[in-house]
C-alpha cells in the first residue's frame, strides 16, 4: 500500500519499487532550498498496481516527480504527453504536473552525457560507445548520445534478440549511426567490440546487490589500453574494480545521477539548478 501519510506537504516525489535506497530526496532537497524553495521532494514506494491510482493523485496535488524502475515505461499511459526526447528513448523519468495533467520527459542521457564529460573529459560528437546491457538505461542513454553525434553504438547483451531488436531501432532513428551487437558469451565477438569502443558502459542491474558477479570478467577489458570504463550504478562495483585493476580510467554513476536530477529540476522551476549543492548533497548521502 502506498504509504501517502510519509509523503504529507510534498510537492515533487520520486516512486519506484524499490525506492527506499534512492539518494534523490536529499540531492534534490538541497537544490531547493538553495534556490530559497523550502524541502518539498520526498519519495514513495508505487507498486505497478498503484500507479494509476498514484497517477490520479500526482495530478491533483504534485508540482512533479521523478522515476525509477520498474515504472519508466509503465508510466507512459497516464501521460498528457511526453518529450521528443521521452518518445526516442520509449520512457520518462520526470514528469511535470500541470493543470491537472501529467507532461513526461527523459533526463537520463542528458545525465550520462554530462558525466562522461566531467568524468573522462569526452563529448558526445565522433564517439564510440559500448553499451552492457539493453534495458531501459541502456535504451534511454543510447538515443539521447546518438542525437548528439556520437559516430558508433554496440550492444552487448546476455540475449542476442534484446540487443539486435535495440540495434535496429537506434539504427533507423539515425541512419548516419555505425551500429554492431554481440552475445555476451561469445568472448571473440565482445573483443573484437571493445577494441572499437572509447568508452565502456555497464548499464545492467548487476553490481547492486551484494556478491553480485561482473556481466564480463575484468581480463576482456585488457584487449583495449585505451578504453574508459563507466558503471551506471553510483557506488564501487565489480566491473570498476576490475576496470581499475586493469589501470583504465573508471567513474561510477553518481554524476549521472546528479546532472540527471539538475535537469529535472530545471524542468520543474524553469531556474538554473545549483549544481554543487546538489552534489555535496549526494556526497554526503553516499557516505551514510
Amino acid at each position: 500500500m502506498m504509504d501517502m501519510d510519509s509523503v504529507a506537504g510534498c510537492r515533487y516525489l520520486v516512486i519506484g519499487d524499490p525506492v527506499a535506497h534512492s539518494r534523490s530526496p536529499e540531492m534534490q532537497n538541497a537544490g531547493f532550498s538553495a534556490l530559497g524553495l523550502g524541502r518539498p521532494y520526498g519519495k514513495l514506494r508505487v507498486m505497478t498496481s498503484e500507479l494509476a491510482a498514484f497517477a490520479e493523485y500526482a495530478a491533483k496535488h504534485l508540482s512533479g516527480f521523478n522515476i525509477t524502475v520498474p515504472h519508466k515505461e509503465h508510466i507512459l499511459p497516464y501521460l498528457a504527453g511526453i518529450s521528443e526526447t521521452a518518445r526516442l528513448a520509449g520512457s520518462v523519468n520526470t514528469v511535470c504536473c500541470r493543470d491537472g495533467a501529467l507532461y513526461g520527459d527523459s533526463t537520463d542521457g542528458y545525465g550520462l552525457e554530462g558525466a562522461l564529460r566531467e568524468a573522462f573529459g569526452l563529448t558526445p560528437e565522433g564517439m564510440d560507445l559500448l553499451f552492457l546491457g539493453t534495458g531501459g538505461a541502456a535504451r534511454a542513454t543510447a538515443f539521447h548520445l546518438a542525437a548528439r553525434g556520437v559516430r558508433s553504438i554496440f550492444f552487448v547483451n546476455r540475449t542476442p534478440e534484446r540487443a539486435e531488436t535495440l540495434r535496429q531501432e537506434v539504427a533507423a532513428a539515425f541512419p548516419a549511426l555505425q551500429t554492431a551487437t554481440a552475445p555476451l558469451h561469445d568472448e571473440e565477438a565482445v573483443k573484437s567490440l571493445l577494441r572499437r569502443a572509447q568508452v565502456v558502459i555497464q548499464a545492467t542491474s548487476l553490481g547492486l546487490k551484494p556478491g553480485d558477479p561482473s556481466p564480463v570478467p575484468p581480463e576482456r577489458l585488457a584487449c583495449n589500453p585505451h578504453l574508459r570504463c563507466f558503471d551506471t550504478i553510483y557506488q564501487e562495483t565489480p566491473f570498476l574494480q576490475g576496470a581499475a585493476a586493469l589501470g583504465l580510467p573508471v567513474s561510477d554513476g553518481r554524476a549521472m545521477l546528479l546532472y540527471q536530477g539538475a535537469k529535472s529540476l530545471e524542468i520543474w522551476t524553469g531556474r538554473i539548478a545549483p549544481l554543487e549543492a546538489m552534489r555535496a548533497a549526494l556526497e554526503r548521502s553516499l557516505q551514510k
